[in-house]
C-alpha cells in the first residue's frame, strides 16, 4: 500500500490539516491566551492581575480593579509530514481567540471570550494494488471543528482561596468523507459522516495561595470540566455507484445523541517571585474511555466504546523578567518557556495514536505610551511565541510542526478615578 498526502492549495485558512483530525471530535485545539501560549499551555496554577488566564476561572478573582483587559490572538503553522519516506508540507493560518476581563467588585472578577475546542481539516489518499492490472484509490477528506463562547466569574471568599466557573455555549461539527474507486472508476463506494453540535460547557476551578516569605508566592490550582452528552445526531451516508449503468444507491443511517465531551480533571502548581520570575507545572486528564463514538462497521453505523482512550497532558513552564520598570526594553521583556507531553485520546485500528512532544519559547513585550509610563505594571503587551510540536507513533505518519502565535493584550484603565485640579 502507498499513501500520498496532498492539500488543496499550499496555504489553508483553518486550525489544522492533520490526517489525525479524522478521528474522534478532531484535533484538540491549543487553548488559552498569550500568557498561556508562551509557556506551552501552562495555566491551572497561575493568576496574573494584568493578563487573562482562561485555563482556571478562579484566576479571575485576581484581576486588577482599575483596568479592562482585552486579549486577541492569531497563529500561523508550517507542518512537515513523513509517511515511510513519502513527504509533504503544508501551511495554515488561524484566528485563535478573543478574551476580555474586568473587575465586578472587590474580590470578584469576570471574563468573557471565544476559544476553539477542536479542529478538523485534512485531505489525503491511499492506493492499494489488487493485482497487476487493478488498483483501488481511497480518498479521505474532512473539515469542521468545535468552538466555544463563554462567560466566567472568579471570587475570593477567603484571602488565600479563589474559586471560579466558566459557562459556555459550544457549536460546530464536522463533515467527513471516504471515497474508494477502482482504476477504471466503474465502481465507486463513498461514505460521508456529519454531525452538528449546539450545546454547553461547564468548567470549575479553585486556587489556593501560600506566601513563602515576603516575595515568594506558592499557588496550587485544581480544575474540573463537566463531561456530558452534546445532544447531536451523527449521520452516515453510504453511496454506491456504477458509471456503466449511471446508477447510485444511497443509504442513510443516523445515531441519535451520539457525541459527548469527557470529564476533565486538572491540577497545577506555580512558584512566583514578585514580578521577576515564575515557574510552574500542570497535569490534566481527559477521561475519554468513558465515552462512545459512532463508527461504520460491517454495514452497521452504531456507537462503539473501544475507539477512544484516556488522554493525559503534562506541562512545565516559566517566565522571567529582568526588571519590569527598567529603561532598557530588553530588561522589561517577559521571557517565557514551556515544554509538554500529551498522550492521544483516539485509537487507530485498535492501536494507540501518536503521542505528542512540544516545546515553546515566548516573549511578552510591554508597550509604554503617553498615558502609561515604564513605572506602571499595567502595560499593553505584545505576546509572541514559537512552538515546536512532534506527533509520532511507530508505523504511522510522523508530523513535525512549527507554530507562531501572536497576541495583543490591551490593558485599559477604564475604572480609574481621575483627579482634576
Amino acid at each position: 500500500m502507498a499513501m500520498m498526502l496532498y492539500i488543496c492549495g499550499a496555504f489553508a485558512q483553518g486550525g489544522t490539516v492533520s490526517p489525525y483530525s479524522q478521528y474522534g471530535l478532531g484535533e484538540m485545539a491549543q487553548r488559552g491566551g498569550g500568557l498561556n501560549q508562551g509557556m506551552n499551555g501552562l495555566g491551572i496554577g497561575l493568576h496574573n492581575s494584568h493578563l487573562v488566564n482562561p485555563l482556571n476561572p478562579a484566576s479571575y478573582a485576581q484581576i486588577d480593579s482599575l483596568t479592562m483587559l482585552f486579549d486577541v490572538g492569531l497563529s500561523g503553522q508550517m507542518t512537515d509530514y513523513d509517511d515511510h519516506g513519502k513527504k509533504d508540507k503544508t501551511k495554515t493560518a488561524n484566528f485563535e481567540y478573543v478574551l476580555g476581563s474586568f473587575r465586578l467588585s472587590k474580590y470578584i472578577g469576570a471574563t468573557f471570550g471565544i476559544l476553539p475546542l477542536t479542529n478538523v481539516g485534512y485531505k489525503f489518499s491511499t492506493t492499494n494494488r489488487l493485482d497487476e492490472q487493478n488498483t483501488v484509490v481511497t480518498t479521505y477528506e474532512g473539515d469542521g471543528g468545535l468552538h466555544q463562547v463563554f462567560v466566567g466569574l472568579g471570587a475570593r471568599p477567603l484571602k488565600p482561596l479563589s474559586v471560579g466557573v466558566n459557562v459556555g455555549y459550544v457549536w460546530g461539527g464536522y463533515d467527513r468523507a471516504v471515497a474508494a474507486s477502482t482504476g477504471s472508476t466503474v465502481n465507486k463506494l463513498a461514505k460521508s459522516y456529519s454531525a452538528e453540535v449546539n450545546s454547553y460547557t461547564l468548567d470549575l476551578g479553585v486556587q489556593y495561595d501560600h506566601h513563602l516569605g515576603n516575595d515568594n508566592l506558592l499557588t496550587v490550582g485544581l480544575t474540573y470540566g463537566l463531561g456530558h452528552k452534546l445532544g447531536a445526531d451523527a449521520e452516515c451516508r453510504v453511496i454506491s455507484s456504477n458509471s456503466s449503468v449511471s446508477k447510485n444507491d444511497t443509504t442513510l443511517m443516523t445515531v441519535a445523541n451520539a457525541l459527548e465531551l469527557p470529564h476533565t480533571f486538572g491540577a497545577g502548581v506555580s512558584l512566583t517571585h514578585g514580578e521577576k520570575w515564575l515557574i510552574g507545572a500542570d497535569v490534566q486528564a481527559q477521561l475519554w474511555n468513558k465515552t462512545q463514538f459512532p463508527d461504520y462497521v460491517n454495514g452497521q453505523y452504531a456507537l462503539r466504546s473501544d475507539l477512544l482512550d484516556n488522554s493525559y497532558r503534562f506541562t512545565l513552564g516559566g517566565e522571567y523578567c529582568p526588571r519590569w520598570n527598567a529603561r532598557n526594553i530588553f530588561q522589561r521583556i517577559h521571557y517565557r518557556f514551556g515544554a509538554g507531553y500529551t498522550t492521544p485520546y483516539y485509537k487507530i485500528n485498535g492501536q494507540e495514536g501518536p503521542r505528542q512532544l512540544s516545546a515553546t519559547i515566548g516573549f511578552g513585550i510591554p508597550i509604554a505610551n503617553t498615558y502609561i509610563s515604564r513605572t506602571s505594571l499595567f502595560f499593553p503587551f505584545v505576546n509572541i511565541s514559537a512552538q515546536y510540536v512532534n506527533n509520532y507513533a511507530s508505523g504511522m505518519i510522523r508530523e513535525n510542526a512549527f507554530r507562531i502565535n501572536i497576541g495583543l493584550t490591551f490593558n485599559e484603565r477604564w475604572f480609574a478615578k481621575w483627579k482634576f485640579e
